[in-house]
């Protein structure tokens, strides 16, 4: 029989993978998105996979925030000024947060296919990198 704490641990490892999967499914929406040429949705869709990825490392490190600034804020505090993960992820995760807000928010924005192209590239990218750290024993 599992303990609480078992148990807790266990909870913890399934939502984390979960947020993972998150991710990872978010890259085949933003290939189906850019090949029917929906960009913005597309711009969405890599904000979202890589803020599916700091979810799941805050819950590895035990840092709880519902707040997108709050999240990107101790990601940037923790990892990127501490040299743990490279500057250019932390421009990567900032650069996606702005873009989505202003394709959700903003008038008249529109994004070209090869801007969006080079996004989801970065996108993997930060996507590996993180699983990475969170797969690592720091």
């Amino acid at each position: 029989m599992l303990s609480l704490m078992e148990s807790m641990q266990a909870n913890q490892a399934e939502l984390i993978n979960y947020r993972i999967e998150q991710a990872k499914a978010a890259i085949s929406d933003v290939t189906i998105l850019i090949e029917k040429n929906l960009l913005t949705l597309a711009i969405n869709r890599i904000y979202y996979g890589m803020f599916y990825m700091l979810l799941a490392l805050a819950l590895k490190r035990g840092f709880k925030t519902s707040k997108h600034n709050q999240l990107i804020g101790w990601f940037n505090k923790e990892y990127i000024k501490t040299g743990i993960i490279d500057t250019k992820f932390g421009k990567i995760v900032n650069k996606g947060f702005e873009d989505r807000t202003d394709g959700d928010y903003g008038i008249f924005v529109q994004f070209e296919k090869e801007e969006v192209l080079l996004k989801l590239s970065d996108m993997k990218e930060f996507i590996s990198e993180i699983e990475a750290n969170i797969n690592r024993d720091i």
